[in-house]
């Protein structure tokens, strides 16, 4: 199991791809619409194995028959890094070694990409955002294989929880990710440093990123 990509949640994609390139002096480009989800995304490449997702409402999608993921059936306020995607090759059996709370695994495909993940209830990420959904691409095809280059690279991921330790011990090999660090905090923070042209960024679950 290791990152697959960050997931920045807007209130609309403009909104999304402004956060991002300022943040980063890149803007996202084009991804697609999740049909079923009632969501669409903009994309942007971090290095050979990760990238962003920036995701939000798709104002003409009907409305869904489940909830969106990462919350968006809530108001989600200004931009930010809202969660994270862990990738693994078998995906229920990852599955079966992590908590309940990360909920049913749903079949999805756009274009040329078919992808399984969980869906945990309500839409809602576990433990804040700090525990991920699950993605295993199905198609032999995943979205960073699709995306153009570019001059960022993802670092490392720190993720920050009240009960760090109790997400540690019910799901061990979070702490054991290359380039993630799970460790306490007096809320619940994730922080993403990403090394740009301009230096080192980092995207955050504050509001204001730097």
């Amino acid at each position: 199991m290791r990152i697959d990509h960050l997931v920045v949640t807007a209130p609309s994609l403009e909104a999304g791809s402004d956060h991002v390139a300022e943040a980063l002096g890149v803007a996202p480009g084009p991804g697609g619409r999740h049909d079923g989800m009632g969501t669409h995304n903009l994309l942007l490449s971090l290095g050979p194995e990760v990238y962003i997702e920036v995701i939000a409402v798709d104002p003409d999608a009907p409305e869904p028959s489940r909830a969106r993921m990462f919350g968006l059936d809530a108001d989600p306020g200004a931009p930010r890094l809202a969660s994270w995607v862990a990738r693994c090759d078998d995906l229920r059996a990852e599955v079966a070694q992590a908590p309940d709370m990360l909920g049913e695994i749903i079949d999805l495909a756009r274009g040329d990409l078919s992808w399984s993940m969980t869906a945990p209830p309500g839409g809602r990420m576990p433990y804040d955002g700090i525990a991920p959904p699950l993605i295993s691409w199905t198609g032999g095809t995943c979205a960073q294989d699709l995306l153009p280059p570019s001059d960022l690279r993802f670092e490392r991921l720190i993720l920050r929880h009240p009960r760090s330790e109790e997400l540690q011990l019910n799901w061990p090999v979070l702490g054991q990710l290359d380039r993630v660090t799970l460790e306490p905090g007096p809320v619940p923070s994730l922080e993403a440093e990403i090394l740009t042209a301009m230096g080192m960024r980092r995207l955050s679950s504050a509001v204001a990123a730097g």
